[in-house]
């Protein structure tokens, strides 16, 4: 059975990693299909289809992970700098071509694949009279559109049809949200329903088969999205929030609850092939930091301000002499770093290591804003879960020893950004929140803190940073330099990109519906600098 799933797996992968433009309808191909003897059709087709579901939360494919997670979260986010000098448009540059920045929306291996395989498993679910393959498919279905609507705003969704064909009209993002809420409510209802129904472990490869941990991960993102939204609707926020924290399904408290998707053995986690893209190969030595992304320098100032023994997990050591770990600047003139890019701190991931969508550690964090700023009712004090998500992620990464005694620091803060090229660096230190946590500290310095820490905890889902980092202003970033600033005055240094245009194929094909959604539900204009529904924090401007 195992060899049979290595050959699932591998006629999904390897056609994901060929191009981010392939045909939809390849996608459904498998060339390595077994014959009659290995499954019935049904039970194939249901493994088949919930693996391809599950390649479009965070894809599969090396070619749309690298634009997705490399070129527009993980930089947005503060975790990843771009290093191929030869790259003169960016997002980080605020003047991306359209291939980069249309992805979410337009690649065949998130919508069309998701909405085919979504329609094939409620075919297959219905046959076989078991319906939570189908709440389990749900689940990933918001996981993976909600990063959509978060890059764009508005977007096609409650019209799109069973092949995943988005030339429909758009919703406002109030109503996709609403939309998620329907969905995971479903999900989370037909579960309560079923306890003892099976999944089997071949169609999931994030819990095994395990139902009650699916019920887990729906709740937590529940609380996730109505966090997400909580200055631009307090009142459904808290009853989503209360809900979330309620459900006798409960949340992911726990590392062994966390979604993570692990189903990389003989195929290679295309974080690593991506990060790696044209690394150095000069004769005097075999570079190991990596080609196209390096870490930023901003999450690196924090971690080693703070002394955090997480460091060794996150990244490969610098090549510079006299700095152990260092970050490139986002924002800059890329060919300006000559042939010294490689040097800076690389990304240390594995061939073979899992995919994170949710972790334990941001459950604790959720609650703990939740209840400092908002005060809504989540079952502890924001401190419990402050300190709680702390453990969860030094837990996580291995260093749950060394927790207590960072946790108690009071006099640590990040430091001043010190670019061993001399030519980026920034004089200002970031932030000046400590570590441990202070009851007395004003609401703002409660959510920064809080934030800061969610975000060292959530190292690499950078869409999730950008989007706490546009929700709230924390944590503090470097801002894009002035000769980095190619968008002709549209996005200003420090706020950064607040979404990603459209994509020009848009205007062509889905014209009078595009037109309407920018027109209408955007305010007229279609740029990095405009703001989407939840972007509204009154301190923030």
């Amino acid at each position: 059975m195992k060899q049979f799933i290595n050959k699932i797996l591998m006629g999904t992968l390897v056609l994901g990693m060929a191009s981010c433009t392939g045909d939809y309808l390849d996608i459904n191909s498998n060339p390595y299909q077994p014959d009659a003897d290995d499954m019935e059709a049904d039970d194939y087709a249901l493994v088949s289809a919930m693996n391809n579901i599950a390649a479009t939360v965070i894809s599969s494919d090396v070619n749309t992970l690298q634009f997705t997670e490399c070129l527009l979260g993980g930089p947005c986010g503060g975790y990843f700098a771009s290093t191929n000098t030869g790259w003169n448009n960016t997002i980080e540059n605020f003047n991306a071509t359209d291939d980069w920045t249309r992805v979410f929306l337009k690649t065949d291996r998130i919508i069309p694949q998701l909405y085919g395989n979504l329609t094939q498993v409620q075919n297959l679910a219905t046959q076989m009279d078991n319906p939570v393959p189908y709440a389990v498919a749900l689940i990933m279905k918001v996981a993976a559109m909600s990063r959509v609507t978060d890059a764009y705003g508005p977007i096609p969704y409650s019209k799109i049809g069973e092949d995943g064909s988005i030339t429909t009209p758009y919703d406002a993002q109030a109503d996709v949200y609403n939309k998620f809420f329907e969905e995971l409510d479903e999900a989370i209802a037909t579960l309560d329903a079923n306890p003892g129904a099976a999944l089997s472990a071949s169609a999931d490869y994030v819990y095994g088969g395990d139902i009650a941990k699916w019920r887990k991960l729906a709740n937590s993102l529940k609380l996730r999205l109505a966090m997400r939204i909580v200055y631009a609707d307090e009142a459904l926020a808290r009853t989503k929030v209360e809900e979330a924290v309620n459900d006798e399904g409960g949340l992911i408290e726990s590392n062994g609850d966390n979604a993570v998707w692990d189903y990389f053995g003989s195929i290679t986690n295309p974080f690593y092939t991506a990060t790696r893209y044209n690394s150095y190969s000069g004769s005097d030595h075999v570079c190991q930091t990596g080609g196209d992304t390096h870490v930023a320098a901003d999450i690196i100032c924090y971690m080693n301000g703070y002394g955090d023994p997480r460091r060794a997990a996150y990244f490969i050591p610098s090549e510079w002499d006299g700095y152990d770990y260092v970050g490139v600047r986002r924002g800059i003139i890329l060919s300006t770093l000559g042939t010294s890019a490689h040097r800076y701190s690389g990304v240390r991931v594995t061939q073979t290591d899992p995919i994170q969508w949710m972790n334990a550690a941001e459950v604790a964090f959720l609650r703990a804003e939740a209840a400092a700023i908002f005060g809504f009712s989540v079952g502890g004090s924001a401190q419990s879960f402050y300190e709680q998500g702390v453990q969860l992620s030094f837990e996580q990464w291995g260093v749950a020893a060394e927790a207590s005694a960072y946790l108690a620091d009071d006099t640590s803060l990040p430091e001043i950004y010190d670019d061993p090229m001399g030519q980026y660096g920034y004089g200002s230190r970031l932030s000046t929140v400590t570590v441990k946590w202070d009851e007395s500290a004003s609401t703002a310095e409660k959510q920064e803190r809080i934030l800061i820490q969610k975000w060292i905890a959530n190292w690499m889902l950078g869409n999730e940073a950008w989007a706490d980092y546009r929700r709230t202003g924390y944590p503090h970033l470097l801002p894009t330099t002035e000769e980095g600033n190619l968008s002709g005055g549209i996005v200003d240094n420090t706020l950064g990109a607040r979404r990603m245009p459209y994509p020009s194929n848009e205007y062509v094909s889905n014209a009078a519906n595009v037109t309407e959604a920018v027109s209408t539900l955007l305010g007229g204009l279609d740029n990095y600098a405009t703001r989407i529904w939840w972007d509204c924090n009154p301190s923030i401007n």
